[in-house]
């Protein structure tokens, strides 16, 4: 068996996230780690909406990511630290969109170690050197500079070992223009080793520590160090130089101090807490992450701690010395693994878990009520201020990313009776955890809606002037009328527009500059910019029945098949070419492409016929009307289109177009199909056709703008969008309803939307989260889910949500009365008053703890409930709170043989589990039974039990997967009523998930991210007998202290993200049957089996050949990548195959040659691979 592997949604948690220019221009671009991956995403700055300018694939663990511009740059280049035993500075190319490495520096081995650097990275602010920085040891300095052509040059490494030495966090000292400095949060843990009593572990203090790397002498010196008295957890960076006083914060439990060296005194200010928290009051307070943002005249800090509350913080100078560190709570947004500033105004934040946002920073908070901190206060040791969390008041959310991360469970059924089986994704962390509902296709917003007065057949838009960035007029066409709305605030009906009102329209364009178009039967309107009409009349009892215009040309079809071509001169008049064109059978559709820019005319008319054939005709001079090339097709055509995509056309800021893209003719089939060919822009032949089967009615297509790059809208009985995005052609349906005719539309609220008639309304869409292969619909919970599974008869959904260190909401009511009876017997006789209506107003307010998060309780303590859900609305049909302490950890549906037809849940759950050192007081399984058909659990009884994580059955078999012994293979014996042990695995996997492939074979994954199979040998024995004597021979007792059999590894893979669910499944109607994993990471993958040696045979050379032609961008080897803990096998890369549509053109062909293949040939295999079992 062997198995191809591939991403349908990559993942979506971020662990590290930057800002900078990086193309070089004035626009602000972030780019995030997502664990493999690497992604550049762009703010809108005027709509706020982040847009993905490019995600590559790294195949490598992503540990550190830093931005870094030389003095005097107006670019930033990217450096990364990553497993691979490499440092590697990226450059953004936005002309070929890609990542181009510079530099790539090895110093040690690869994969996570701990002395080997990586995993921290800081950068000297004015770009002069950069350190790399391990766990423990060894820290690296390299010196960073520019060659006479201007090129970033690196230099050798120089040496900052300390021997014995833990690094918690290193950054960047702001010096101005003096040796660079990095400062480290060290501990030295060399006498805590020697000493066995264990005394000096106990004291063992932190340091800060300076390394100053001296340009003259060229080496790295330990400048100074000195003890910390609390624990520090990370460092924030002090501007320096001439912007402010330089130094660092040292952000540790409780407190935020400010260090310096010279004469500079600590500053030290406690971190404010929340009042009246319900929080456990032993519970220290960190800040988890923070943010900088420097102008000329002034910066502040953005810190936020752990339950999510942003405070601004802002340091007092008197000269160069700091005085006083200020804090003012900001605001409280999810907790965040990184947050950027942007020059913009934005405050961009990505989440720990759940979905990220991008705020507009309103106000800066600087003359509101809230009450500010300084550590100039009087307070006692050990004591804090308090301050109230309330909404949202200086951020504006602008916009939020999806993000999976992380599934914790995933099933894949088709409960809505939609054809396509939907994802129900189990996701989130607590109080943001949420059910999606993960559909294929892209959302659709819509903008408008509005009835007409009949139903219309068809729909168009122009603008008044060629130069206009919207869209005037929509053109509304009716079986006997027309009718023209002008768009501005609202859209109206006009009269004056020129338009012939009293007839049908078959088309309308812009022609030239300012002038329109209007092709209706009985002839041609060409309206003048003056309002000047020309007509021109068809002949005789002729009618026109299909025509294509475009910015210059009208080509007209007459009954009989004849067609007429007209052009535009230079004076703007409309003329007819001399000779017409009798074609052999009747034309049922016609299309021109767009004129190229800086060009007179585009040079090909695409013709269909009633014969089933599709002509290209030329309209060159020097052969108009000439045939070029013919295809052939299985069915009638329906509607033509040709586009150009492909290319990187975007413009840039000088207005000067990028490289050019192919020419595709795409064509509708009336059985259904849409096919898509290549043009040759020279000769125009037709090669190398795609087909894809949209749906059951006639496909139309439709030319729109998506993203400044020209798509196809093709309607069949579901509407599909085909669009290039980052280098790969995309097809993929919208999840809204059937429509009948679609423009493009361009308008100030919506700058690339769609408009389009259904029966008799007309709806203006947008289309936002283009590259998104799911569009997702998502239901709140309460904590975090562990399991669900669906009930059979009523396809609801049973849920178990359990979370540690919280309170159930029974709990948390008793809490919150003790606190305020507290607060009333706390306060004096003339307070009582005051007291009293302050503990009502704490009672009553309610802050969502999906924003503020949840209390933390403590360890040791659970709260769990379970939930019936109706997975199509989302509503909750029944929720049961189970008891303080109780935790729930599996649950299962099914139905006893002694009870006929009835449904009972079987909940496990665990009472007073310890995680570290693990004990638990007990288990229980709760059985319920499901009531109204399937909407409400009846407590029954329950039972006690023991510790497994997870049960497979199959006939007499049943597997048993173990937390770290892997699989076990047990036979049930009926009459005795035994289990017997007859086979298991011989590695040791940890395993988190497993699902059956057949009898004898099955899926597991583990919690380091490897997906294996395993399948017992042909002539595996089940028929143990249990010995009751004794008295066997000792070697007959097995092999390795486990079964006398083992089971062998069919497949062995390396996700790099851990899988949390698997499931053989279908995912597209008729498709074939394929493995679909999940990850923590919120990533979604398929295992797809090959289906003949040629086609394994084929991907295997071209994962071959792209190992050494592309190989990974951070350094680290492919092969050894995907072999991180057992050596890869039977399984192809589909991603890396995928790279191939990425390359140079040049490599491209080199490789196809390899092959035997051509280019084309080869990304068709690509495509076809992938449209055979997904999307």
């Amino acid at each position: 068996m062997f198995l191809y592997n591939l991403t349908l949604q990559r993942a979506t948690g971020i662990s590290y996230a930057i800002h900078g220019n990086f193309s070089g221009t004035k626009q602000q671009e972030i780019v995030v780690s997502r664990g493999k991956i690497l992604e550049l995403l762009r703010p809108d700055p005027n709509t706020g909406k982040v847009h993905t300018l490019l995600t590559v694939e790294v195949f490598g663990v992503i540990r550190s990511l830093m931005a870094f511009r030389l003095t005097g740059g107006t670019k930033d280049y990217i450096v990364v630290g990553s497993d691979s035993g490499r440092i590697v500075i990226l450059e953004y190319q936005p002309s070929k969109n890609v990542f181009e490495k510079i530099h790539q520096e090895t110093f040690g081995k690869s994969g996570c170690r701990r002395i080997v650097p990586g995993q921290y990275l800081a950068v000297d602010p004015k770009g002069r050197a950069v350190m790399i920085s391990a766990i423990e040891k060894q820290k690296l300095v390299y010196i960073l500079n520019r060659d006479a052509a201007a090129r970033l040059t690196i230099s050798s490494p120089l040496e900052a070992h300390k021997a014995n030495t833990l690094v918690y966090h290193v950054v960047g000292v702001d010096v101005g223009f003096e040796n660079p400095m990095f400062a480290c949060l060290e501990m030295d843990y060399e006498e805590a080793d020697n000493d066995p009593t264990g005394e000096a572990a106990a004291n063992t203090q932190q340091t800060l520590t300076f390394y100053e790397l001296d340009l003259g002498l060229n080496h790295v010196v330990r400048k100074y160090s000195e003890p910390l008295e609390e624990h520090g957890n990370f460092l924030i960076t002090v501007p320096g130089g001439s912007d402010g006083p330089s130094g660092v914060l040292i952000c540790s439990e409780n407190y935020i101090t400010y260090k310096n060296f010279g004469d500079q005194p600590d500053i030290r200010c406690p971190i404010p807490r929340r009042r009246n928290d319900l929080d456990d009051p032993e519970r220290g307070m960190i800040f988890v992450c923070s943010a900088t943002h420097k102008t000329k005249s002034m910066f502040f800090f953005l810190a936020q701690t752990e339950q999510g509350d942003i405070f601004k913080i802002t340091l007092e100078t008197d000269e160069d010395m700091v005085t006083e560190i200020r804090l003012k709570y900001f605001d409280t947004v999810p907790v965040a693994a990184a947050m950027c500033v942007l020059k913009t105004g934005f405050l961009f934040v990505a989440s720990e878990f759940g979905n990220h946002y991008l705020y507009q920073i309103a106000h800066l908070g600087d003359d509101d009520e809230e009450p500010e901190f300084s550590s100039a206060m009087p307070l006692e040791e050990g004591d804090t201020f308090f301050f109230q969390p309330r909404p949202l008041k200086n951020l504006v959310l602008v916009d939020e990313l999806d993000s999976l991360s992380p599934i914790l469970c995933c099933q894949i059924a088709d409960l809505a009776n939609e054809d396509t089986p939907q994802l129900y994704v189990a996701c989130g962390r607590g109080p943001r955890s949420s059910l999606r509902v993960l559909r294929h296709g892209l959302e659709v917003s819509e903008m408008a809606v509005s009835e007409l007065p009949g139903n219309p057949n068809a729909v168009w838009t122009v603008r008044r002037h060629v130069e206009d960035e919207f869209d005037a007029y929509i053109i509304v066409s009716f079986v006997n009328a027309t009718l023209v709305l002008s768009i501005g605030e609202t859209v109206e009906e006009v009269t004056d527009s020129g338009f012939l009102g009293t007839t049908p329209t078959l088309s309308c364009s812009l022609l030239g500059d300012d002038a329109l178009v209007q092709v209706y039967p009985d002839g041609i309107r060409h309206i003048r910019a003056d309002k000047r009409v020309n007509e021109w009349k068809t002949p005789g009892k002729k009618t026109i029945v299909k025509c294509a215009v475009n910015q210059r040309q009208v080509v007209i079809a007459l009954t009989g098949g004849e067609l007429v071509y007209f052009e535009m001169d230079p004076s703007g008049q409309l003329n007819e070419y001399t000779e017409r064109k009798e074609m052999s059978a009747d034309v049922v559709c016609m299309s021109l492409a767009n004129v190229p820019p800086g060009e007179q005319r585009s040079r090909f008319l695409a013709v269909g016929l009633v014969d089933n054939t599709v002509r290209i005709i030329s309209l060159d001079p020097s052969d108009c009307l000439q045939p070029l090339s013919m295809q052939a097709l299985p069915a009638q055509p329906e509607s033509l289109c040709i586009v150009e995509m492909g290319g990187t056309e975007k413009q840039d800021e000088l207005g000067e177009r990028g490289s050019i893209g192919f020419l595709y003719l795409n064509i509708g089939l009336q059985n259904g199909v849409l096919l898509r060919t290549v043009l040759d822009p020279v000769t125009g032949d037709l090669s190398d056709t795609r087909t894809r089967y949209l749906g059951s009615r006639p496909v139309k297509l439709f030319r729109v703008r998506m993203q400044g790059q020209e798509a196809v809208l093709a309607m069949s009985s579901r509407s599909w969008l085909s669009y290039s995005y980052q280098s790969r052609f995309h097809l993929t349906p919208l999840s809204y309803e059937t429509l009948e005719f679609a423009s493009g539309f361009a308008s100030e609220q919506c700058p690339e939307g769609i408009v389009a008639i259904s029966t008799n309304t007309l709806r203006i869409l947008a289309l936002e989260k283009l590259g998104a292969v799911f569009n997702q619909v998502a239901f709140p919970l309460q904590y975090t889910p562990r399991k669900f599974v669906i009930h059979p008869e009523s396809n609801n959904l049973i849920i178990i949500e359990t979370d540690h260190n919280a309170y159930t909401e029974a709990t948390k009511a008793q809490r919150k009365q003790q606190m305020a009876e507290e607060m009333v017997e706390a306060a004096g006789e003339d307070e009582r008053e005051l007291a009293a209506e302050m503990a009502a107003a704490f009672l009553n307010e309610n802050l969502p703890e999906s924003i503020f998060g949840a209390p933390k309780a403590g360890n040791g303590q659970w709260a769990s409930v379970i939930r019936v859900m109706n997975p199509i609305q989302g509503n909750t049909l029944d929720l049961v709170q189970l008891e303080q302490n109780e935790a729930a950890f599996s649950v299962a549906v099914c139905r006893f043989s002694n009870t006929g037809d009835e449904w009972y849940v079987l909940v496990g759950v665990a009472k007073d589990l310890i995680l570290n050192p693990r004990s638990v007081a007990g288990g229980f399984v709760y059985t319920y039974k499901l009531v109204n058909s399937g909407e409400k659990l009846e407590f029954l009884h329950k039972h006690i039990a023991n510790y497994i994580c997870g049960i497979q059955t199959i006939g007499h078999r049943v597997i048993v997967s173990d937390v770290q012994e892997s699989f076990i293979w047990v036979r049930y014996k009926r009459n005795e009523n035994q289990l017997i042990i007859f086979a298991d695995d011989t590695y040791p996997r940890w395993v988190t998930t497993a699902t059956l492939l057949d009898y004898d074979t099955v899926a597991g994954a583990d919690k380091f991210g490897n997906i294996c199979v395993v399948r017992l040998p042909p002539n595996t024995n089940d028929e143990v007998d249990e010995d009751p004597t004794g008295n066997k021979a000792l070697w007959d007792r097995g092999l390795l202290n486990g079964a006398s059999q083992k089971a062998e590894v069919i497949m062995n893979y390396h996700v790099g993200e851990t899988v949390l669910s698997l499931q053989k499944t279908t995912l597209i109607p008729g498709g074939s049957e394929s493995l679909v994993y999940t990850t923590l990471s919120g990533g979604i993958g398929i295992l797809v089996p090959f289906t003949s040696h040629e086609d394994h045979d084929f991907f295997q050379h071209v994962e071959m050949h792209l190992r050494s032609e592309h190989p990974p961008l951070c350094g680290r080897d492919h092969l050894s990548f995907r072999s991180y803990y057992f050596p890869v096998k039977n399984v192809i890369d589909g991603d890396l195959c995928e790279q191939f549509n990425s390359m140079e053109p040049n490599k491209q062909k080199n490789v196809a040659e390899e092959l035997d293949r051509t280019p084309p040939e080869v990304s068709k295999k690509l495509e076809d691979i992938r449209t055979r079992y997904a999307f």
